[in-house]
């Protein structure tokens, strides 16, 4: 299968990698793009830590470089079986742009598979999406999703949510069993 995935600078790292090589070890084809790069550069990850309790936010440290391997204006939505929207704090950037949404709207419109993480759901909400779906994602999210017309459901730090052709996760913690989930889906299998 053909799988699309949009990425921008500081996504976090651990959720544009962990997909794009569990997806190629699957044997799909994985294109990743990125409004304004050209095809042969890179985003800049983040690696966020939410292990510190004591904190109110999240911490967040430099990641590693991420190809684009495709140009993302001569892309077809169209050629593509299913999406990855992973998050980080580019999503927060990409709610913003209508060729991004326009894109996401194609896979829902099409109801092919999606799985998005994180505050990946931000862009999903922005695109209108969400009414009357069950996802998950970051609790710091939650009134973004609300507010989107969909039903957030608590799954910890390390749960997913699956709605039809929809699986979301709540973080990178969440890898194992949302790429599974996700592939299992794009296997035609029952989740």
């Amino acid at each position: 299968m053909r799988i699309l995935m949009i990425v921008g600078d500081y996504n976090e790292d651990l959720e544009v990698r962990f997909p794009q090589q569990a997806m190629e070890m699957l044997g799909h084809e994985f294109h990743s793009v990125s409004p304004g790069k050209p095809a042969g550069s890179s985003v800049v990850t983040a690696v966020h830590d939410l292990s510190d309790t004591s904190l109110q936010t999240y911490t967040e440290a430099r990641g590693h470089a991420f190809p684009v391997t495709h140009d993302f204006d001569s892309i077809d939505a169209t050629t593509y079986d299913a999406l990855v929207v992973p998050g980080g704090r580019a999503p927060e950037y990409h709610r913003c742009d209508d060729r991004i949404l326009d894109v996401v709207r194609h896979f829902f419109e099409s109801s092919k598979p999606v799985a998005c993480t994180c505050h990946g759901i931000q862009i999903l909400a922005a695109a209108g999406v969400l009414p009357g779906r069950t996802v998950t994602a970051v609790p710091f999210c939650r009134p973004e999703v609300e507010m989107a017309g969909a039903n957030w459901v608590d799954r910890g730090l390390d749960g997913i949510e699956v709605d039809g052709v929809l699986v979301t996760a709540s973080t990178w913690m969440s890898n194992a069993p949302w790429m599974r989930a996700f592939s299992e889906i794009l296997n035609g299998a029952a989740v």
